[in-house]
């Protein structure tokens, strides 16, 4: 399995979130997660979503914030093709869809969207934080180490985008 740590702020163990949408490329190495959690930190409660969860299955993030998040954390890597390239900017036009999904999360959802990437050099992607309209708060030069600090508003993130989505058995 696919597994981030989630860490208490006195470090002590709050859980672990497994990645239960894999990509295509791992399901002959890993095996999926099945259930999915939602976290709290004070007054921030959070969710994760983990890579291709939150690039390509845009319900993940969905579920966490209908689910009573207001920040979901994206953990990715990614594997680099060529260590020469530096987007010019976040978001880049010429670049992947990646760092734009972040945005859409973010907005589709009314949420705070926090992507975590390492800083390897020609990364396409960076740490980022997003706003719940889908604004970028901060983000790390691509290819550069450091920690990514923001403030954010929980009284902005009300998820009410995300609670209109009616399912099928709410209809």
């Amino acid at each position: 399995m696919i597994t981030a740590r989630v860490t208490n702020s006195d470090g002590s163990l709050a859980g672990f979130q497994d990645k239960v949408q894999l990509d295509p490329s791992e399901e002959s190495t890993y095996h999926a997660g099945s259930t999915r959690s939602i976290f709290q930190c004070g007054e921030l409660k959070f969710g994760v979503v983990i890579c291709h969860e939150g690039w390509r299955y845009p319900e993940a993030t969905r579920w966490a914030v209908r689910n009573g998040a207001t920040l979901v954390f994206h953990p990715h890597f990614e594997i680099v093709e060529d260590a020469a390239y530096v987007p010019r900017m976040f978001a880049d036009p010429v670049n992947s869809f990646h760092e734009k999904a972040m945005l859409c999360r973010a907005a589709e959802n009314t949420c705070y969207f926090a992507s975590v990437n390492c800083a390897l050099k020609g990364a396409t992607t960076t740490s980022a934080v997003i706003d719940p309209d889908g604004r970028l708060v901060t983000h790390q030069p691509h290819g550069e180490e450091g920690i990514l600090y923001a403030d954010i508003h929980v009284a902005r993130a009300t998820g009410f985008l995300a609670k209109r989505l009616l399912t099928t058995s709410e209809n």
